[in-house]
């Protein structure tokens, strides 16, 4: 029986499956949608799609460093317990050692993982373990060495927070400390050449702004601009920031000091940017009970 794109819409409106998931069910019960149905229900496809509207904001970022490059990756779950699960955490680590060998997100989600597509083993684990999880996002980087570090450590190489430095120059051991600064610091970019414009514009309009308000002379002002601006610049760049471990100097001079270039850096935080939900469970109770 010929497989109709509308035959696999239906299918997946009904079940939330995956196009290509629901096109293989089609096929292997010869366009049968009730056993379509249940041939994704057996493989566990269907019960894991269904939970894909649920917000996954929770989770492990996992990084991985070989010969010059070095990866971070996102994996996020529903409940914190889950990524504290010793099974979850595995499959972090084998996703992280997976993005080693991609540029993208979307190669690490084709990559093979010991069989399967890094996708199908994330979906495999939802129908496993009942809850909704994704890969969300992973930075790579080069250099003549690189560095990681993970905060707040729920196991090796795997926490809330990670961390990327890529540096020319051989690393004798600043690289793990810039990393840290970078997790507690949280840089905007590498250096006032490549921050965000929109955000330059955004914070050169509210000193503008501010300065204004004290009545003093547009001359005046604009020196007032230069001088606030140069201070935006040192607190979120991070080659202009003071460094914490020693604030004497800039994390650009403590490199710099350390015979090392700092060339690019990435910080990954699980669940940053993503709008979670937060059920009021009383409230849901007391609406159910007045009808």
């Amino acid at each position: 029986m010929a497989i109709t794109a509308a035959m696999v819409k239906d299918l997946r409106d009904s079940t939330g499956a995956g196009m290509m998931d629901a096109k293989k069910a089609l096929i292997e019960t010869d366009g049968d949608i009730e056993a379509a149905v249940d041939w994704l229900r057996t493989k566990g496809l269907a019960k894991a799609a269904k939970k894909s509207g649920r917000t996954a904001a929770e989770g492990l970022v996992a990084v991985a460093v070989k010969d010059g490059k070095a990866v971070a990756v996102e994996v996020n779950s529903e409940t914190d317990f889950v990524a504290k699960n010793a099974e979850f955490q595995s499959m972090v680590a084998g996703i992280a050692a997976a993005a080693l060998g991609v540029s993208d997100i979307d190669a690490l989600n084709a990559a093979d993982m010991g069989g399967m597509s890094v996708a199908d083993t994330v979906v495999a684990k939802v129908a496993t373990v009942g809850e909704n999880m994704s890969v969300r996002r992973m930075s790579a980087l080069e250099g003549d060495s690189v560095a990681a570090y993970v905060h707040n450590a729920a196991a090796d190489g795997m926490g809330k927070i990670g961390v990327l430095v890529a540096m020319k120059g051989a690393d004798n051991g600043i690289g793990k400390q810039i990393a840290m600064h970078i997790a507690a610091s949280n840089p905007a970019s590498l250096s006032e050449a490549d921050i965000d414009p929109a955000l330059v514009e955004r914070e050169k309009n509210i000193l503008t702004e501010q300065a204004r308000e004290s009545g003093k002379p547009e001359a005046v002002i604009e020196k007032m601009i230069v001088g606030r601006m140069a201070k935006f610049f040192e607190e979120v760049t991070l080659l202009g920031q003071k460094f914490v471990i020693n604030p004497d100097i800039t994390v650009g001079q403590a490199a710099a000091d350390a015979g090392v270039e700092i060339i690019g850096f990435a910080r990954l935080e699980v669940g940053e940017g993503i709008d979670k939900v937060v059920e009021d469970f009383a409230a849901e109770v007391a609406k159910v009970a007045q009808g």
